[in-house]
């Protein structure tokens, strides 16, 4: 039985990854090489997660023939959730080569996490949400989110505190506050990272942001694993 590496890795287009396999000794090599020039035209390769398995080329031939309907003809590129890849890859028996950082069981964990997470997210109905909290040594913060079509926009005229960390998600970094008054509207991927760009640290935005009702989006979220 032979055994090789099967990897998966995000592309510049968001929704196209590149599933393929490699051996032994030459998957250093191999991710330099794609992330370095990429694939089939298309760029921004980055690693997402390898495994080394026994009957690797079968393997793989059975993650094309589950992914067939997604696959970009003629390429190893596929029109998938890559956390969906994830999942099922870090399911398999063997050796996990990347990341390094994480056991195949956290990695699992995670990207099952992350998929209910997106799947509670398209749950959320369009609208126009809301936060109001006091924040110690500042005073009230107010937010207003509109969700529109899957996308948390943080309105313009909002109230944020001051922002002094190191880190900080892109929509917080690149928000235009002048005075504590957001300028302008600010796209997020989720609620938590919308309620970042007021409240300055992470919050759970599931909590934090209310409708009409003033009911948090805990009701949107579905109690069922998937």
């Amino acid at each position: 039985m032979a055994k090789g590496i099967i990897y998966v890795m995000s592309t510049i287009v968001p929704g196209l990854v590149k599933i393929g396999k490699t051996g032994l000794d030459n998957f250093e090599s191999r991710m330099y090489s794609l992330e370095r020039n990429g694939y089939s035209n298309v760029t921004g390769l980055k690693r997402k997660f390898a495994i080394e398995v026994e009957d690797y080329d079968e393997k793989e031939q059975l993650l094309d023939e589950i992914f067939s309907k997604s696959r970009i003809i003629n390429t190893e590129l596929f029109a998938l959730d890559i956390d969906l890849v994830v999942q099922l890859l870090s399911s398999f028996e063997g050796k996990q080569i990347y990341p390094k950082d994480e056991s195949k069981e956290q990695v699992f964990v995670n990207v099952t996490h992350h998929r209910k997470e997106a799947f509670d997210r398209k749950k959320i109905p369009d609208g126009i949400y809301y936060m109001s909290q006091n924040k110690k040594g500042f005073g009230k913060v107010k937010g207003t989110m509109r969700v529109e079509g899957g996308k948390f926009i943080v309105e313009k005229g909002s109230i944020c505190t001051p922002f002094n960390g190191t880190w900080a998600p892109k929509a917080r970094k690149s928000a235009v506050v002048k005075d504590h008054i957001l300028q302008e509207d600010v796209i997020c991927d989720s609620p938590s990272i919308a309620g970042y760009v007021i409240i300055g640290h992470s919050v759970n935005g599931w909590t934090v942001w209310k409708n009409k009702d003033n009911k948090t989006l805990e009701i949107y979220r579905s109690k069922q694993e998937i």
